[in-house]
């Protein structure tokens, strides 16, 4: 399934800082066909560094989309039953206007001069999409990690246009140490001499600081046994130490190789914007508590965490579901088995696959109940 990445131009868009954004772009790729009743529409969201291509071969790029063993024909969100969208987050690189966009005021991009955004900023930008393309009300939401909190806040925002939501692998708030780790990657990019306070794209880019910035964003997203099944302790392309600080073993060489393909490919501003968004995303903010926040969404859930996830671990799953059977809301739950880490979301397709598939026909056959 070749794939084209679309774009649409919105008037303007309002920020939750009080700033106003204007014109804004959106990209976005559609996979499968939109029925009759326009409902079978699912909006998948993409994770921190994720982008609209999620499925299929993109035209222009020829790689696959970076959940392509979860979308398409017979698979989880089986593209023979359901129209598929995912754009590019507000803030992203990929399309979607960011900090490196054009500032039409200025005619250069916007830098460090693009406003603050939220997780909140991102579905309503979304949401206006989904206007555009005439959908009254999605099937679904469903997203990994950042993904999984754009569902919660599209399940609170618009109770009555999504009718089910599938946060995977996610929270309903960031914790201490998932702040930690996004300030570490955002201070390594800021102490990097040519970020030059975000207005670089005229003169060299920070590689650097968002290398390392990639490297230890990486080391999260996998689990102890997954890198030790991965590296090891072996050495790279010699028998023993170096005695320097050369890559000697096989985990650093494999983390500056995935540092340097980072920088090649991703904005270090749109890193920093999307993780500050991350960490001031909490879903229960302003309320007595998260069941408070959630008991006007009305929509169906499923939730989803893995074994191995450190960085997003059960226990915060569990805090969403506890939170919606406290107000008697429908939710499923299942932790699945995997020594993948954080990463089990984007490869453990096997399980993943049935519990999506029979959830996602269960919700279209009440949602299209005669």
């Amino acid at each position: 399934m070749t794939v084209d990445t679309q774009q649409v131009t919105f008037d303007s868009i309002s920020l939750d800082s009080g700033a106003t954004l204007a014109p804004v772009e959106v990209a976005y790729e559609t996979y499968g066909q939109l029925n009759g009743k326009r409902s079978n529409a699912i909006l998948i969201l993409h994770a921190f560094s994720g982008d609209a291509h999620a499925a299929g071969v993109s035209r222009e790029g020829g790689q696959p989309g970076w959940w392509d063993n979860m979308i398409g024909p017979g698979k989880g969100f089986d593209t023979n039953k359901y129209f598929v969208i995912c754009s590019n987050v507000l803030g992203g690189c990929r399309g979607t206007t960011g900090p490196s966009s054009i500032d039409p005021a200025t005619g250069k991009p916007y830098g460090g001069n693009f406003p603050g955004i939220t997780i909140a900023d991102m579905v309503r930008l979304q949401k206006k999409l989904i206007d555009h393309l005439g959908i009254e009300k999605l099937l679904a939401v469903a997203g990994g990690s950042m993904g999984g909190m754009q569902a919660l806040q599209w399940a609170v925002s618009y109770p009555d246009a999504v009718a089910a939501a599938l946060p995977i692998a996610s929270t309903a708030r960031h914790s201490a140490m998932q702040i930690a780790f996004n300030e570490v990657g955002r201070q390594a990019i800021m102490a990097d001499p040519d970020w030059n306070n975000g207005n670089f794209y005229e003169a060299n880019l920070p590689a650097r600081g968002l290398s390392v910035a990639r490297m230890v964003g990486h080391i999260t997203y996998m689990s102890d046994e997954s890198m030790r099944q991965k590296f090891g302790r072996r050495f790279r392309d010699k028998d023993g130490p170096g005695f320097d600080f050369s890559a000697d073993f096989e985990v650093e060489s494999y983390l500056r190789y995935r540092g340097s393909q980072f920088v090649t490919r991703f904005d270090a501003n749109s890193y920093l914007y999307i993780t500050k968004a991350m960490d001031y995303f909490d879903i229960a903010a302003g309320k007595a508590s998260l069941a408070a926040a959630l008991e006007g969404a009305k929509s169906r859930f499923l939730v989803i965490s893995f074994t191995s996830d450190w960085l997003y671990p059960s226990y915060q799953s569990l805090e969403i579901v506890s939170a919606l059977r406290g107000r008697n809301q429908d939710v499923a739950y299942c932790e699945l088995p995997s020594n993948y880490g954080h990463d089990a979301f984007l490869v453990e397709v096997g399980e993943q696959t049935d519990l999506v598939r029979g959830f996602l026909d269960a919700t279209y056959r009440e949602v299209n109940r005669p």
